[in-house]
């Protein structure tokens, strides 16, 4: 199998267009037209990693965090990044990462986490802005409703949980068919007055492209008119961390046993009890102590993510709980994303689950 149509099911999931800034998300090393025999599925891509898909017969890794993450002047092997991309390259290994990006989709890192728990009733924590737009078009009443389905299935139209979902007002359009044109209705040289539909639709902005393309295809017009107008609304789609509800409210220490069994998490690094029942939980897979205030404000009262400092704790200021169960604790499950979207979109193509520990970070009990 060709390695950009393994591409296209992970972007058309995650797209690339929803990484942060800092982020590098993407196809690290390898050709899009090289063939793939089977897929690696990992946290991360370390030299071992590496090792592992060589001696699977694995020509592609597909992790969560991007082995190149800073900018590389020199590819020597001086540090376990240039030697990881050397091997690589050597052994015609491609890398791809999902980060951020993956992060950022609602069923993507922290829906992991969230099922794990046990959460229902959960929702974005942190809702992403100026992500949407608004596509309006003109179209001839019989051919509204072919220019709607087309655009849907282009991905227009998507709030929250609903889908094909449109506003449309009827009203009429004039225009004059000038020399080398050829209308569809009307005639050259004489405004011609004809009945229309308003049709608005809400867009991403990553699908765009493909939406106004499906637009033109279905149009009969010669020349298609439509406006697109970016709009500041919060896109409850996409965004950073989840927060849910737990089916029974537990005590503190139930609850942390709760997510150290299912979180397979050795320690929990956690702030003073408030002798409070938990039932309603923000988490947030990786580094998340950005999104504390948010947790607040959502009267989350335990918060889950990884790589908390010192003074951190301190910010939670009796008003929750700060449960701190390691980075790579919260993000392990990733794989299991990979895994289902590539089974139910390429359900012939080969993956393997790494088997190496790849956590920096080791527990002396």
């Amino acid at each position: 199998m060709k390695l950009n149509e393994i591409i296209k099911v992970l972007e058309q999931f995650a797209p690339l267009q929803l990484q942060e800034s800092y982020d590098n998300a993407g196809l690290i090393t390898g050709n899009p037209e090289m063939e793939i025999r089977a897929a690696l599925l990992t946290l991360d891509s370390t030299e071992e990693v590496i090792d592992e898909a060589i001696s699977s017969n694995c020509n592609l890794i597909i992790a969560h965090h991007p082995i190149i993450f800073n900018g590389l002047k020199k590819i020597n092997g001086k540090n376990y990044v240039e030697r990881t991309i050397i091997k690589a390259i050597k052994n015609d290994i491609a890398i791809y990462a999902a980060h951020t990006n993956l992060d950022n989709v609602r069923a993507g890192v922290n829906k992991v986490i969230a099922d794990k728990l046990g959460l229902i009733n959960t929702k974005i924590l942190f809702p992403k802005k100026n992500l949407l737009k608004k596509l309006f078009t003109f179209v001839p009443g019989e051919h509204a409703e072919l220019v709607r389905n087309a655009m849907f299935s282009a991905g227009a139209g998507h709030i929250g949980n609903y889908s094909e979902c449109s506003f449309n007002n009827e009203g009429f359009g004039t225009f004059n068919a000038g020399v080398g044109s050829n209308p569809y209705v009307g005639k050259h040289g004489i405004r011609h007055r004809e009945e229309e539909i308003k049709i608005e639709v809400l867009i991403p902005m990553w699908k765009e492209r493909q939406i106004i393309k499906a637009l033109f295809d279905s149009h009969p017009y010669e020349e298609v008119a439509y406006d697109v107008v970016p709009l500041d609304n919060s896109f409850s789609d996409v965004g950073s961390g989840l927060i849910g509800e737990l089916p029974v409210a537990l005590d503190e220490i139930s609850f942390l046993q709760h997510i150290k069994k299912n979180m397979q998490a050795p320690m929990i690094r956690h702030t003073k009890f408030l002798d409070k029942k938990i039932s309603r939980v923000a988490i947030c897979g990786g580094a998340g102590s950005i999104l504390l205030n948010e947790a607040i404000g959502n009267e989350a009262q335990a918060f889950i993510s990884s790589d908390y400092k010192y003074h951190q704790f301190f910010d939670a200021d009796g008003r929750l709980l700060i449960c701190d169960i390691g980075h790579y604790e919260s993000e392990q499950f990733t794989p299991l994303i990979f895994a289902q979207l590539l089974n139910e979109n390429l359900p012939t193509f080969a993956t393997l689950f790494s088997k190496t520990n790849s956590n920096p970070i080791k527990y002396f009990h």
